[in-house]
């Protein structure tokens, strides 16, 4: 004899785990929890909490020692109202005018020219275009230093034995910005000619075919294709520059000390001059407002580079 059942329709219940059971956590989770463990730790170590209390350092009066005194936002008045901070900010921008664009236009046209030439010492060129960058900076600075001396360097003995005048290239307020220039392009051209050489060897080579076919010479085909094509890389590029030169110390230190008349006197530079005087508050609230500088040129950077299909 069977039993039967009827289905009231009534929706079944999951039966709940007594109350004093605990969930336990995957053993998947604990792994992953471990293995990010090191990098939670060493970027609050040393990346949260120096910006925090940079950031706190940044509203008081502190000196390296005692206690810290809140003044607000006195340290960010008196630097948007200081003429040397603009100064250091004018340093800055012509520094980058004089040494991004050519770096990178010419760090792009290298870069094609070694991905499309024939030429048979390709890789010792390549070679020697980055020594400079490898090379410690100062033994270069001691080795350019020693060419544009204004009494005995090459630079103005040449320019003596062609009848032209001695130029202060590191002692006047004219040519030391435009002659600091000239070290960091030979100092750091490599390291863009690497991220150039990238973009450019991964442009497909059916597009210089496509180019070929429709008779485009090749100063056509390196506006109309090499250079579209490596417009991510040049605003990598460009960010990354631009983050090198806002924070540029070691150069003007070691070439000019910031001279003639703060004339090369950098936002990095002006930044270490706080530092170095203990007015840690002043140099805090220095370096937040070259983040924001930063941080809004890189921004409108990329946005001008963008593609619609971006």
């Amino acid at each position: 004899m069977g039993i039967l059942t009827w289905n009231t329709g009534a929706p079944r219940t999951a039966i709940s785990p007594p109350s004093g059971a605990r969930r336990r956590l995957p053993r998947e989770w604990w792994v992953g929890l471990l293995l990010v463990a090191p990098f939670v730790v060493l970027f609050v170590a040393f990346t949260a909490y120096p910006m925090i209390y940079a950031l706190e350092l940044s509203f008081s009066d502190w000196h390296g020692t005692g206690v810290l005194r809140w003044v607000g936002w006195s340290n960010y008045t008196y630097l948007l109202t200081n003429r040397d901070f603009w100064a250091s900010l004018g340093n800055t921008g012509v520094m980058w005018m004089l040494i991004v664009p050519a770096q990178t236009f010419g760090a792009v046209a290298v870069a094609s020219a070694l991905t499309r030439s024939r030429l048979r010492f390709k890789k010792t060129l390549r070679t020697v275009v980055i020594l400079p960058y490898v090379t410690p900076l100062a033994a270069m600075a001691q080795a350019f230093i020693l060419i544009f001396d204004q009494d005995f360097g090459v630079a103005n003995t040449l320019l003596k034995a062609l009848g032209g005048p001695q130029v202060g290239w590191l002692t006047s307020t004219t040519w030391a910005k435009p002659t600091i220039a000239l070290f960091i392009l030979w100092k750091t051209s490599g390291f863009a000619l690497i991220i150039m050489l990238a973009a450019v060897q991964g442009i497909p080579p059916e597009l210089y075919e496509a180019a070929e076919l429709d008779g485009a010479g090749p100063l056509r085909t390196f506006w109309s294709v090499t250079v579209p094509m490596v417009r991510r890389s040049v605003g990598f590029f460009l960010v990354v520059s631009t983050l090198g030169i806002s924070q540029m110390f070691l150069e003007p230190y070691v070439l000019t000390r910031g001279g003639p008349y703060n004339s090369s006197t950098t936002s990095g530079l002006y930044l270490f001059n706080h530092i170095s005087s203990s007015d840690l508050g002043t140099g805090a609230a220095n370096s937040f407002l070259l983040v924001v500088l930063v941080f809004l040129l890189s921004l409108a950077a990329v946005r001008v580079l963008r593609s619609k299909e971006d």
